[in-house]
């Protein structure tokens, strides 16, 4: 129980101890917050008198700008009132001008409403006097106004129709001259800037043997080796005196340099007899086709074509093995295509497009014996299955006029063939179809009416055909050409060009007594 009292008044003191010491501490921490919110209240008062000071300041400077925008309105308002002060003087001055001319145009008004009445009374005269001269010329001439315009219309359209033939005529000749020059000049250009080989293809092959006893060995027992020969290759194999030498006769230049191939690696080996013919002759067909795509792809390579569809190429390349009135056909597009390029830069057209139509625009050729139809459709549509641009196709379809022409690379892919073709020496035909070709086209030009001669001359690069000048007038003969050369186109198939020259005599003669 002691223990316990002594417990509690221990306990009891401690806690008055601790009493006197806390609130000493708690003392001075009110006083230093105090302290604190005193400093910060004089900090506010502070900061606000320097913002009202502040505000004092920038309301001076506003209240000043204000005065000074005031002072330059007012400025600004008496120069406006100055201003619409010279406006107002200027527009009674103008007004004032105005009234003047006003009274100046009513006075001229007057005068040309006086003049009208006189020019009217004049018209009633002239009237009169003209009906009265139209009656008089009437009397005079027995017709009446109608029957008189007839006449006079008449009269003029004679007359203006022979200045209007002149006048053709004249213009004519001028635009031929200007147009003959001007396609002179560009061929020129064109023809320098290519020249290619003066060769034509003849139908012969000649095989040089070792000796004679070697044609005996082709020839065969009772002539099967060279029967087999003709029979596998589809070729002629003709064996004469010349010494060492037999001719292949062909055609189709692909088989006959095929047979002339197979004949000379015969003669190498050594072994002649049918199933070596045929053996060998498979060998090399096989090596043909390789040479074919080489063949294409180097044209291509010359010509500057590149991403051409490999299919495409083969067929250029059988080309080589093809001819054209003895002209070599891919030859013959690699000239094309050179020679429309440089005329497409000449006369500023699409140079490519004109090149590629031009090389490709006989590439019918290479299948003609295998599709039915004109070459130039059938190449038209081989270059239309391997997606060649729209313009190439219509160039090569058209470069026989098998359709119509569109573009001016039509025209320029045309005159290149008939550049290439035509040139001396490029083709050939044999003496039968040359003497057919010169009578058809003299008969062609006597079938017309008033036509009395007819001759061809030039290789049949011209006529001259002469008229009776009673039935044919000068602008008759202009249709009378244009007819021949238009028959000539359909009905006849000749290389180059033909120039149709019509002639009309007239001849006045008289006696003197």
């Amino acid at each position: 129980m002691n223990t316990l009292l002594a417990f509690l008044i221990g306990a009891a003191l401690s806690g008055l101890g601790l009493f006197f010491i806390w609130k000493p501490k708690e003392a001075m921490k009110a006083a230093d917050i105090e302290r604190k919110n005193e400093e910060r209240l004089e900090r506010t008062r502070m900061q606000s008198k320097e913002m009202l000071l502040e505000a004092e300041k920038k309301a001076l400077l506003i209240e000043d700008k204000a005065s000074k925008k005031l002072a330059k309105a007012a400025e600004d308002a008496k120069e406006m009132q100055h201003s619409l002060e010279k406006v107002q003087t200027r527009l009674e001055t103008r007004e004032e001008n105005l009234d003047k001319k006003n009274e100046e145009f009513e006075k001229r008004l007057e005068e040309v409403r006086e003049k009208e009445q006189g020019i009217d009374a004049i018209r009633k005269d002239l009237e009169e006097m003209k009906g009265q001269e139209m009656k008089k010329l009437e009397e005079m001439t027995g017709l009446n106004k109608d029957q008189a315009k007839e006449e006079l219309f008449r009269r003029v359209e004679v007359i203006a129709q022979s200045d209007i033939k002149k006048k053709i005529l004249s213009e004519e000749e001028r635009a031929k001259e200007m147009s003959s020059e001007k396609a002179r000049w560009v061929i020129t250009q064109a023809i320098q800037k290519y020249a290619a080989e003066v060769t034509a293809e003849s139908t012969t092959t000649s095989v040089t043997l070792p000796s004679d006893e070697m044609k005996g060995r082709i020839i065969g027992k009772e002539g099967r080796n060279i029967n087999a020969f003709e029979l596998l290759t589809g070729i002629d194999v003709i064996v004469d005196d010349t010494p060492n030498t037999i001719l292949i006769s062909g055609f189709d230049l692909l088989r006959r340099y095929v047979a002339k191939l197979t004949l000379e690696r015969l003669v190498e080996d050594g072994r002649i007899h049918p199933a070596r013919i045929e053996e060998m002759l498979e060998k090399v067909k096989d090596e043909v086709s390789d040479l074919v795509k080489t063949l294409g792809e180097k044209a291509v390579l010359e010509i500057g074509i590149p991403n051409l569809h490999p299919n495409l190429i083969k067929l250029i390349g059988r080309l080589r093995f093809r001819t054209s009135y003895g002209q070599n056909v891919l030859k013959h597009s690699l000239e094309v295509g050179f020679l429309a390029s440089a005329i497409a830069a000449e006369i500023g057209a699409d140079q490519e497009i004109a090149k590629v139509a031009g090389f490709l625009h006989d590439i019918g050729k290479s299948v003609d014996h295998e599709i039915e139809g004109n070459h130039a459709l059938i190449g038209r549509d081989i270059l239309e299955k391997f997606g060649m641009d729209e313009r190439i196709c219509q160039a090569v379809g058209a470069h026989h006029e098998d359709i119509p022409l569109k573009n001016v690379e039509d025209y320029i892919v045309m005159a290149a063939d008939a550049i290439s073709s035509a040139r001396p020496g490029a083709r050939r035909e044999n003496a039968e179809a040359f003497v057919k070709r010169m009578k058809q086209l003299e008969e062609i030009a006597k079938s017309k009416a008033g036509v009395k001669k007819s001759y061809a001359i030039q290789a049949g690069r011209e006529v001259r055909v002469f008229v009776e000048p009673d039935e044919i007038s000068d602008i008759q003969m202009m249709q009378l050409s244009r007819d021949i050369a238009q028959e000539y186109e359909k009905n006849l198939d000749y290389p180059g060009q033909i120039k149709v020259h019509v002639i009309r005599e007239t001849r006045a003669v008289e006696y003197a007594k």
